[in-house]
């Protein structure tokens, strides 16, 4: 039994190894005229035909960097012509605190930087509602 399991393994070993395929036959490259009439040339290279300008540190020219825009400025509207809100969707501390609770009126103040923020926050929301 010994000799029939190491006589099998080394069957199924030698069959593995042996190969039934045939080394692949290579075919002769024979070149024709054709192939030789085929071979090109590369394009020649360009030619600058232009003349090159010489460049100086010295030719800067503010004004050309840096033109004057001739398209119309728009009017920009200074802090002093801004109306405030109106005095009937301004709320003060109380209604804000109303509206939303104590918690996020802390936290909003806390979020924002001031009281004065969360105010306007309750005024957003306030304007988003209605």
């Amino acid at each position: 039994m010994k000799y029939i399991g190491i006589s099998l393994i080394t069957f199924i070993l030698l069959a593995g190894c042996a190969s039934n395929n045939t080394p692949p036959v290579k075919k002769q490259v024979t070149s024709t005229d054709k192939d030789l009439n085929k071979v090109t040339t590369p394009p020649p290279s360009p030619e600058y035909k232009g003349e090159l300008k010489e460049v100086e540190d010295t030719n800067y020219s503010s004004a050309y960097m840096y033109p004057e825009d001739s398209v119309k400025k728009e009017k920009v509207v200074e802090p002093t012509q801004i109306t405030p809100l109106a005095t009937d969707s301004a709320m003060n501390k109380e209604e804000c605190i109303a509206m939303i609770s104590q918690e996020k009126f802390d936290k909003y103040a806390a979020m924002f930087g001031s009281e004065t923020a969360s105010i306007k926050r309750c005024n957003m929301i306030k304007a988003m509602n209605q």
